[in-house]
């Protein structure tokens, strides 16, 4: 994530010709670097340019053009991200070798400004460095935040927020008008997780919730090209360029904001007025009043933990993608659509609602998100690694603090692997019921590997199946007339998560 970029922003910065100045002054820092004295055997890599090395080979879609790169020069490359040395990696067996041989020295995080400065020095889980810390951190999430129970205990907020949008479309469907999809699966994902977290919606019905507001401000500046970190020594440009005090602005809101929800939460507490159906804000401040897990949790490492927890970048966004792509895939696979509603429909029978245990029964469903994951990943490149020492991989030579890439999205595709890698085959898991997304079966990991895996896995993909399975409950679906289904549009757009490039229009109409 932290190299997802707009490759136009970067075009543009380049051209610019107060950058340009600043380059040729520069660039005899980076011709007069010292040679390294021990000869390795560094991984094959794409011929450079002058200063910026291997950055003109991103593309507008990374993972495509990586997938690309791989073909010619194998499934381990190394590519020079201006002063930045990145490995990519893009076969399950490297991946497998990663896992059982180096988890260790591969469990850092690189720093970046954005990182630093938006999420208090890495004072989170998902970007802290391997350590004392983290590993506190990742226990309170995996055993606290994240657990079965605890995800299972959140289910009257899911049902609450998808009965809203059911009834929202039952609306368009009166009135026969086609709806945008996708924005309202964004709603709806975002207020599940922030009702989780904060007790607060990401967005109201007039769309003015502050908390949305700064979410979405938060995702664009994480994503942005920031020059200080592909030249340490222009770093003062990204205060000239207004990225640094935009960062610095926002972070000071999101400040004052969490310390207000954090204000609220314990004035509660005075008062008695704590629910049983605790929020993620509660339960981590019981932990702290608690001094549970020997770990003195200051403010502002519970306001970083929540930041990042607000599945801003983890869970409400990836989310709303998988569930997009998903209804689009299905859209376009009318035959999956309808054995997929069948069986949500003979499993539910004529129940007013939807419940868990349904759900469990729901065993093609399971293989629709299951294949979505896998075309569709919604971090085509998992949050990149750095190497904590040397370390020898696919018999090259890898060294300390070097940036890992990995490319889900190329290894998801990857014909060795899969038959018919390209096609939406949600059938390929009916015989294959133990692969799963843990982390275990390395050509199938959207979420992670490793102690670096994702631990909000199991929020996101109930969150998903419960919404999915009341959407193809209710309704059924059709795109606007004159769109043919085999011809929809599935171009990407790359962000923090990868989503459609075109909303998912449709129209809905009731399915009794």
């Amino acid at each position: 994530m932290i190299f997802q970029m707009d490759l136009l922003n970067v075009v543009q910065v380049y051209i610019n010709p107060l950058f340009l100045s600043m380059v040729l002054l520069f660039s005899l820092l980076i011709w007069l670097k010292p040679a390294k004295k021990k000869n390795l055997n560094l991984p094959p890599s794409p011929p450079k340019l002058p200063i910026i090395g291997n950055i003109h080979h991103l593309g507008m879609l990374p993972h495509r053009s990586l997938r690309d790169l791989s073909r010619n020069y194998g499934s381990l490359f190394l590519l020079q991200l201006g002063y930045n040395p990145t490995v990519l990696v893009s076969s399950p067996e490297l991946v497998k070798e990663i896992m059982k041989n180096h988890d260790v020295i591969f469990s850092n995080r690189p720093r970046t400004t954005a990182v630093d400065i938006l999420l208090y020095n890495c004072g989170d889980m998902v970007f802290a460095p391997y350590g004392e810390f983290w590993r506190k951190v990742k226990k309170i999430s995996v055993l606290e935040l994240f657990s079965h129970q605890r995800v299972n205990s959140f289910q009257f907020v899911r049902e609450e927020e998808v009965e809203l949008l059911i009834n929202k479309i039952r609306g368009a469907c009166l009135k026969g008008q086609s709806i945008n999809l996708s924005e309202m699966l964004m709603m709806v994902a975002n207020n599940i997780a922030s009702r989780c977290i904060l007790s607060h919606k990401s967005e109201e019905e007039d769309g003015c919730s502050k908390f949305g507001q700064l979410g979405k401000r938060l995702s664009v500046l994480l994503i942005g090209f920031c020059i200080g970190d592909m030249f340490p020594y222009l770093r003062w440009v990204d205060v000239l360029t207004g990225y640094v005090p935009s960062m610095k602005a926002l972070s000071a809101e999101f400040d004052a904001f969490l310390d207000h929800v954090i204000e609220e939460h314990r004035a509660l507490e005075v008062d008695g007025q704590v629910s049983n159906k605790k929020d993620f804000v509660s339960i981590i401040m019981q932990l702290q009043k608690d001094g549970m897990y020997k770990m003195d949790l200051t403010r502002a490492n519970i306001k970083a933990i929540l930041l990042v927890m607000d599945m801003f970048v983890a869970g409400s966004d990836t989310t709303t993608a998988t569930i997009e792509w998903m209804m689009a895939e299905l859209l376009k696979h009318p035959n999956a659509m309808k054995r997929v509603q069948q069986e949500v429909r003979t499993v539910v029978g004529n129940k007013s609602k939807i419940v868990m245990e349904d759900i469990k029964k729901m065993e093609y469903l399971k293989c629709i998100v299951k294949e979505t994951l896998r075309l569709h990943p919604a971090a085509p490149l998992l949050i990149p690694r750095r190497t904590s020492a040397s370390v020898k991989l696919g018999g090259y030579d890898i060294p300390s603090d070097t940036t890992i890439l990995i490319n889900g999205w190329a290894i998801h595709r990857d014909p060795k692997w899969w038959e018919n890698p390209e096609g939406f085959i949600p059938e390929r898991f009916e015989d294959s019921s133990n692969t799963d997304f843990q982390g275990q079966d390395f050509h199938f990991i959207p979420f992670g590997f490793g102690r670096r895996a994702c631990p909000g896995m199991q929020f996101g993909v109930v969150t998903t199946e419960y919404v999915v399975a009341n959407l193809l409950y209710w309704f059924d679906w059709k795109l606007p007339a004159g769109e043919i289904p085999e011809n929809l549009d599935m171009a990407e757009l790359y962000g923090l998560t990868c989503h459609k490039k075109t909303p998912l229009h449709v129209i809905p109409h009731f399915s009794f």
